[in-house]
């Protein structure tokens, strides 16, 4: 009886152990707004700015991102994007937040513009919603170290297409055990975030944003990157071939209303 007992009680308290562990790793929401023109990008930095951001920030959500792509003459027109970017110390979090939006009387008065658009006039063309659980190795999300004002700022959002879940796994596995991680690190990337997604339409990948003074700064950054010896060693690694099926690079730059 007692060594069951015992056995229960070791049980729970590497079950408590785990789920401590479990927890500390954030969730990310990256909400992305597609829009058609600039009426619309006003609406929805206006609703960002006056009502949803500063309700965000009531629920105790202190720093939330929004970026916008930077424009080039590469840049298409259906790039008219606004990505916002909010980390959650749980995935309930993620799920509760519409839940306490609806009770917060000053965000559907502050945002009622947003809220409460006809269907003939909708704010944006379509809201895509990606969720993320942080990497074992960066468990936490990071404000960026910059002095740059923000516009001039080059954020770079990458997305790892894998092949199949085995070799995404891998690639995850080659940022945290293989140290790639740490590599960003050591060559001061300013990471503000490394994900896995979870639910997303172009599964399975990881995202993770790195932020920069400026794109002068951004290349730099990647030259020694490229350079690195651990960098040349790790990524000759046969266990880590093929694990990246595509590389979707976006460069943005937050708005100056953005905590991040």
């Amino acid at each position: 009886m007692h060594k069951i007992k015992a056995s229960l009680i070791l049980s729970f308290v590497l079950l408590c152990a785990f789920s401590a562990k479990a927890a500390k790793q954030d969730f990310y929401q990256i909400k992305v707004y597609h829009l058609k023109n600039t009426t619309q990008e006003k609406i929805v930095d206006n609703y960002l700015q006056q009502a949803y951001l500063p309700a965000l920030h009531r629920c105790g959500i202190a720093s939330v991102g929004v970026f916008k792509p930077i424009v080039t003459d590469q840049t298409s027109t259906a790039d008219n994007l606004i990505y916002v970017f909010i980390p959650f110390k749980s995935l309930s979090g993620v799920l509760e937040l519409d839940k306490k939006l609806a009770k917060d009387a000053q965000y559907q008065n502050d945002g009622k513009a947003y809220l409460d658009a006809l269907y003939i006039d909708a704010p944006y063309e379509r809201l895509e919603s990606i969720i993320l659980k942080a990497f074992e190795n960066a468990p936490n999300f990071s404000l960026p170290k910059l002095k740059s004002p923000m516009a001039k700022r080059v954020y770079e959002l990458r997305s790892y297409e894998a092949p199949t879940e085995k070799y995404f796994q891998n690639k995850v596995q080659m940022f945290n055990k293989g140290d790639e991680i740490g590599l960003f690190k050591r060559l001061n990337f300013n990471a503000v975030f490394y994900g896995e997604v979870i639910a997303g339409s172009r599964m399975p990948n990881l995202m993770y944003l790195t932020t920069f003074e400026d794109r002068a700064d951004r290349d730099a950054h990647w030259k020694a990157f490229s350079a690195d010896d651990y960098w040349k060693k790790l990524s000759a690694m046969p266990e880590y071939q093929h694990n990246v099926s595509k590389n979707d690079t976006r460069f943005v730059y937050p708005t100056d209303y953005s905590d991040i």
